[in-house]
């Protein structure tokens, strides 16, 4: 093998791939980036895990097609700290010689016929903007939990019913959903499949916000996998096997009242009380007429309390929630206001994004949040 590749655009690329390399690999080879390059000018970059496998073509000259193992995060930190110009790669005996001008390294090759192939990339079930899949996942992997005995919730649960996707995940303290519209491929699709939710959140990010991420969900025979694809970049996760519970069915059918305010004021009075609030300890909301009293903190300890601008429909409410729950939720939109809809202190409210005072709230991503009950409530 021997060509040469653009330093920009090969860093990028093994960078991208290196970062799903496991940490602690489970054999020594799964430590390594293959480097495939082909005649017509392709280099195809991919890394493998049992819960992921990680691909990306970039072009190049290729003078002699071939492929190699190496190890895969050496390789990245190398090429991130060569001079922006050509990089030439060129593979002696067991050996791959990388040079960058006056820069060179030379690297043991590992065992290709020991590195485990990575599955298939599924048929395309469907696509969605950049942006708003980025987004999507975002809101709703904070609610996931992050206790690895309970395969259930540490997952995000993906529903799809034709043109409509529903993302959903529950730690059992809190529950975000968020549904989005998408291009399928069929308009009859319909699948519930499960995808650790630390996983989707890394892909995610790192397919970036651009263009269209094309989704390929794999059935059975396939063994479970789902793809991810954009800007020619590819990323198949596997599956969690179970039944994820029908979570939307906790959400309240009625309520009693709702409060509006200002999400950008609520969300500096919650990491300013949280400065002062210990671990496990709650904020309590005061809602009356025209504001909103947040306390936080308790006993001989530091305490606060901050009035806000409120706007409130229903009766007077005191309600008190995890400061780190609350301040995630509001981080977790970016419109103006925010409503808080309840229907009695010890029940469980849902919080969800509105663009005006007056207009009514979105229900593509609701958040319900369980109160605590302190002291005095």
């Amino acid at each position: 093998m021997k060509l040469r590749v653009e330093h920009d655009v090969f860093a990028d690329a093994i960078s991208w791939v290196a970062h799903t390399i496991p940490s602690r690999p489970s054999l020594p080879v799964l430590a390594g980036i293959r480097i495939e390059a082909f005649k017509d000018g392709t280099v195809a970059l991919s890394s493998y895990d049992p819960d992921i496998a990680s691909h990306v073509a970039i072009e190049a000259a290729i003078n002699e097609p071939g492929e190699i193992l190496v190890h895969g995060r050496l390789l990245a930190d190398f090429a991130r700290a060569l001079p922006n110009r050509p990089i030439d790669m060129q593979v002696s005996g067991s050996k791959l010689e990388v040079t960058c001008g006056s820069s060179r390294i030379v690297m043991q090759s590992m065992p290709l016929e020991d590195y485990p192939a990575a599955p298939d990339m599924p048929d395309l079930t469907g696509a969605v903007d950049g942006a708003l899949w980025q987004e999507a996942v975002a809101q709703v992997v904070s609610a996931a939990s992050n206790d690895d005995t309970l395969p259930l919730l540490i997952s995000v649960c993906i529903e799809i019913e034709g043109r409509q996707v529903s993302l959903m995940a529950t730690d059992r303290y809190r529950l975000a959903v968020r549904d989005l519209e998408w291009e399928p491929t069929r308009d009859d699709v319909q699948e519930r499949i499960l995808i650790r939710a630390s996983r989707l959140s890394d892909i995610a990010k790192s397919l970036g916000s651009a263009g269209k991420v094309e989704i390929s969900v794999g059935d059975g025979n396939r063994g479970g996998v789902i793809g991810f694809s954009a800007a020619g970049r590819q990323n198949v996760a596997r599956l969690i096997d179970g039944d994820y519970p029908q979570v939307r069915n906790l959400f309240p059918s009625d309520v009693s009242g709702h409060a509006v305010v200002n999400r950008q004021e609520m969300l500096d009075a919650i990491k300013r009380a949280r400065l002062v609030v210990e671990k496990n300890s709650a904020v309590r909301l005061s809602f009356s007429e025209g504001q909103v009293i947040l306390e936080a903190g308790q006993g001989d300890n530091a305490q606060t309390s901050e009035a806000l601008e409120a706007t409130l429909a229903g009766e007077d409410i005191v309600m008190a929630f995890n400061p780190g729950f609350l301040q995630e939720g509001l981080s977790s939109t970016s419109a103006e206001y925010v409503r808080l809809s309840f229907t009695s202190p010890s029940k469980p409210a849902v919080l969800t994004a509105q663009r005006e005072i007056g207009s009514d709230d979105s229900q593509d991503f609701r958040l319900l949040l369980m109160p605590i009950r302190t002291y005095n409530s």
